[in-house]
């Protein structure tokens, strides 16, 4: 029981202290709920004023504005727990019931005064938080390219309006022509729509979730067809080659380096100049851009080298194959090439199987030599301890006749080669 000090049980209690004594219970109270915020159990938990607190199964936590607007119930996301503290909420809410006062939708209103970004603006927004933790420059051009490439029809919507329907106009498309980049694709969509629910510009189920909500839309991805790689027959590669020289262009020269390698266009694409020891003749991949995530040596055969001497010898910082200064070609620009000089039946990553068929097929080096030249994986963990070296010398012999063998037949005695220095 509670007594008031400046009054006794039969005299009038002292308004200040009444006030004060409610004031306290109040502030006690709020206490109590900012570590509900961190502890409430499933569920809707009231605040007071409709704002509550909606805990989900999987314990995401959120805030949510419930109001009438016209006769209609709504409700108004103001932000993930985790990120909108209790008192921030409330402030929140109290704007948004001023706004219902003033005859405001305040949904609406937050979209047209620019507080509702477009997929677009969060999908930025998010690859730029993210790009510190990517593994190359590459990564994050790719990041870039397959949203604005293959989720064009959600780049200007509001990020609140994008539903179930529109993932399917986006996913179905490609799901099982592209199963890799569809994957990755409804992957990167549904970070990007996680963080418009987490800043409150999103309320409900994320539409791109794929357990317990996709899966039951579309096929899973381990049972499409994927199929592999285009690839040109290895006859063919000389010729190619030869036409391939034809092209003055930077994507042309990153190809030819590409199939040369045998290596990845994104490991091509992201090569800098301080990976090259000319005097050494090797290329040294990083871990960081291997999709092994180990470091790669590639042997520099006579065209390859002959390719780095021809590209500007005042450029020799940054990127060795680039579109402008510290910018790197497309993740397409090699595929473009083809398309380009009518090449239908072939893909740039093809050309790696060209290289191991050409390899299996015409010659007599091991079959462990040619896989460590594509920098595949080889045995499980106990053989892959004990095969420390990379058969580097080995491997160099692989990689000189393979370019010998890319060489266009034009004579017996001329080797073509590109001439001239490229700028």
């Amino acid at each position: 029981m509670l007594l008031c000090p400046a009054a006794s049980l039969t005299s009038r209690p002292n308004p200040d202290y009444i006030w004060g004594l409610i004031w306290g219970l109040r502030a006690y109270g709020w206490q109590i709920i900012d570590r509900k915020v961190q502890t409430a159990k499933a569920g809707k938990h009231s605040d007071g004023g409709n704002l509550y607190l909606i805990v989900s199964r999987t314990g995401s936590r959120k805030w949510v504005l419930r109001f009438t607007w016209r006769g209609n119930a709504k409700e108004m996301g103001l932000g993930s727990a985790t990120a909108v503290p209790l008192a921030d909420a409330r402030e929140k809410a109290a704007a948004a019931r001023r706004k219902v006062a003033q005859g405001l939708n305040p949904i609406e209103d937050r979209k047209s005064h620019g507080g509702m970004p477009t997929f677009g603006d969060m999908a930025h927004s998010v690859r730029e938080a993210l790009s510190v933790g990517f593994r190359s420059e590459i990564h994050k051009a790719q990041w870039k390219n397959t949203l604005e490439t293959y989720a064009a029809p959600l780049w200007k919507k509001s990020v609140d309006s994008i539903t179930t329907e529109d993932m399917l106009a986006v996913l179905k498309p490609i799901w099982s022509t592209k199963a890799e980049t569809a994957s990755r694709l409804r992957g990167r969509i549904e970070k990007v729509l996680d963080a418009a629910k987490a800043k409150g510009f999103r309320d409900g189920e994320n539409p791109a979730r794929w357990r317990g909500h996709l899966d039951h839309l579309l096929p899973k991805p381990s049972k499409l067809a994927r199929g592999h790689y285009a690839a040109m027959a290895y006859e063919q590669v000389p010729a190619f080659v030869q036409n391939l020289r034809k092209e003055e262009t930077t994507p042309a020269i990153a190809l030819e380096f590409c199939i040369l390698t045998a290596a990845r266009s994104g490991e091509v694409l992201g090569a800098r100049w301080t990976e090259i020891d000319l005097d050494k003749k090797i290329w040294t991949v990083p871990a960081s851009r291997m999709k092994a995530g180990r470091e790669h040596r590639v042997p520099l055969t006579a065209p390859a080298i002959s390719i780095l001497e021809q590209l500007d010898q005042m450029n020799r910082e940054g990127l060795i194959f680039a579109a402008s200064p510290n910018k790197p070609l497309s993740t397409t620009a090699m595929g473009k090439v083809l398309r380009r000089i009518n090449i239908d039946n072939a893909t740039v990553h093809g050309f790696r199987s060209s290289f191991r068929d050409w390899a299996g097929n015409v010659t007599n080096f091991p079959r462990e030599v040619t896989e460590t030249a594509l920098a595949h994986v080889i045995g499980d963990k106990a053989e892959q301890a004990y095969r420390r070296r990379d058969a580097l010398e080995k491997r160099r012999k692989l990689m000189e006749a393979w370019a010998g063998y890319c060489e266009p037949r034009q004579s017996a005695n001329v080797v073509p080669m590109r001439g001239g220095k490229r700028s």
